[in-house]
């Protein structure tokens, strides 16, 4: 039997699970569904609820995938390797330019997009949807893997 604080299994869930039938459509569903939120809100016009929309999505993807590290839970396989790396660099076990990669580069790029057109290319507006874009696009590029700027998020 198992110790408790370890499972059996041989798949780091942090690398697959992106990969699971039905996730991209969730994802598209969860960022529709806070987009529609904000413009329930009544002081919001559609402008702002797009920048809005396209604010919370990056930075909640930039915490989730580029500040968060380790594994729910530890694996046999992983001998804490996974420990250091950020759930980024745990998808698709490393490797560069897979679909959900993409997927997940793609996506702050078309959020991108529609908010500068829905916001009539405002320069207010389209400082914090590029500020933002920049944010999470920068972190995903192949040069940047396990690359740790001045030292944040190190550890």
């Amino acid at each position: 039997m198992g110790d408790g604080g370890t499972t059996y299994s041989g798949v780091n869930p942090n690398a697959v699970w992106l990969n699971s039938r039905g996730i991209w459509l969730s994802y598209v569903i969860a960022v529709t569904i806070l987009h529609l939120i904000l413009l329930s809100i009544p002081f919001l016009n559609v402008a702002q609820a797009w920048t809005l929309t396209n604010v919370v999505h990056n930075i909640g993807n930039y915490i989730f995938l580029h500040m968060l590290k380790g594994t729910p839970w530890e694996t046999n396989w992983d001998q804490g390797k996974s420990r250091l790396l950020t759930h980024w660099e745990q998808i698709d076990f490393g490797e560069q330019f897979t679909t959900t990669r993409k997927f997940l580069f793609l996506a702050p790029v078309i959020l991108f997009i529609l908010a500068s057109f829905y916001t009539k290319y405002d320069p207010l507006h389209f400082v914090f949807n590029l500020s933002t874009m920049l944010l999470v696009l920068i972190p995903k590029l192949p040069q940047l893997h396990g690359v740790r700027i001045f030292g944040i998020n190190k550890y």
